[in-house]
């Protein structure tokens, strides 16, 4: 295994110098700076951060990844890690990676480039070939996300079971053209799949036809849920139900509805996702899936931490449970 003697003899540049380009300090020229980083790729060398922070040099710090910050999903999740995190004396940094993939891959280079010790990707739009190359240089997690990959845990919910158990409470509660609403697309690829495929096995379990006219796709936000509203109440057809998927498209279509005189649940039943406090707050308030928010986020803390400290865990994928709950707009 190279060494940092052996980055010196190969790249010609004093140990000093190589040592702060390790530690990624600002005052190394261009020219210097290249030469060391050729010399560390031509010798496969990495820093061993253990031994760094043996020497007291470092803390041990997590890079948790979200979509975004105004997400209060993603909010309380990050919440949950750093509590945990912060047990153990560790340090979380978070980024957004907005669904870009370049960013994401940016922030996955910062664990090769030793400036964090592991990362938590609670958003992934990489494939795992990208993502797989990144192992040799520390931990990865995944929470909230369904890619399977070696050597990687995941930590989730079963995204099929929680939209077969909305639709199906729908149905048992007497509605039958139910409307469906996807932060993503409406495939049978993609980050929304597993809720997809939970949609159409309810439908089917009834022999209900879906009306591609009630599925909207890409819906995020309070904004997103008063337009959903305003093209229900525009349509001959309507809905008499809807799965939003989201907690804050549903607040959306609550407050929307009184502006265009639509009944909760009356006319529209509104069901939401994820269980926020946001759901006491609306008139009716909201029936939803409980998302474990807090135990999900706990829980990749605690996987990465074990990580970190070597041990083998004894499975990959942890499968937490979900829950409706039953409130006023249902």
């Amino acid at each position: 295994m190279a060494t940092i003697s052996d980055v010196v003899k190969r790249s010609g540049i004093s140990k000093a110098t190589v040592s702060r380009v390790i530690n990624n300090h600002p005052n190394v020229s261009k020219e210097k700076r290249e030469k060391v980083l050729a010399a560390m790729k031509e010798l496969s060398y990495t820093p061993n951060p253990t031994a760094r922070r043996m020497r007291g040099q470092l803390n041990t710090t997590v890079g948790l990844v979200v979509h975004g910050v105004v997400n209060p999903f993603f909010s309380y999740l990050m919440d949950a890690v750093e509590r945990k995190a912060a047990e153990h004396n560790i340090r979380v940094i978070f980024f957004q990676s907005k669904e870009s993939k370049e960013k994401e891959m940016e922030f996955l280079d910062l664990l090769k480039q030793k400036q964090i010790d592991g990362i938590i990707l609670a958003a992934v739009e990489s494939s795992v070939d990208d993502i797989r190359p990144y192992l040799e240089y520390g931990p990865i997690v995944f929470c909230n996300e369904y890619l399977r990959m070696k050597d990687v845990p995941i930590v989730r919910i079963s995204e099929e079971d929680a939209a077969f158990t909305g639709i199906t409470h729908l149905l048992e509660e007497g509605y039958k053209n139910i409307a469906y609403c996807t932060g993503g697309l409406f495939a049978d690829e993609g980050k929304d799949r597993d809720r997809n495929t939970g949609f159409r096995k309810a439908m089917e379990a009834k022999n209900l036809a879906i009306n591609p006219e009630w599925v909207f796709v890409d819906q995020h936000t309070m904004e997103d849920g008063r337009i959903v509203m305003k093209k229900i109440t525009e349509m001959n057809n309507k809905p008499d139900a809807i799965f939003t998927g989201s907690d804050e498209v549903a607040a959306g279509m609550t407050i929307a509805a009184r502006e265009h005189g639509v009944k909760i649940p009356e006319d529209l039943a509104v069901l939401g996702f994820d269980d926020q406090p946001l759901c006491l707050l609306t008139s009716p308030q909201l029936s939803t899936i409980h998302q474990p928010i807090e135990e999900m986020g706990a829980l990749a803390a605690e996987l990465i931490i074990k990580l970190f400290k070597g041990e083998k865990l004894g499975q990959e994928e942890y499968e937490l449970p979900v829950q409706l709950i039953k409130r006023s707009s249902t």
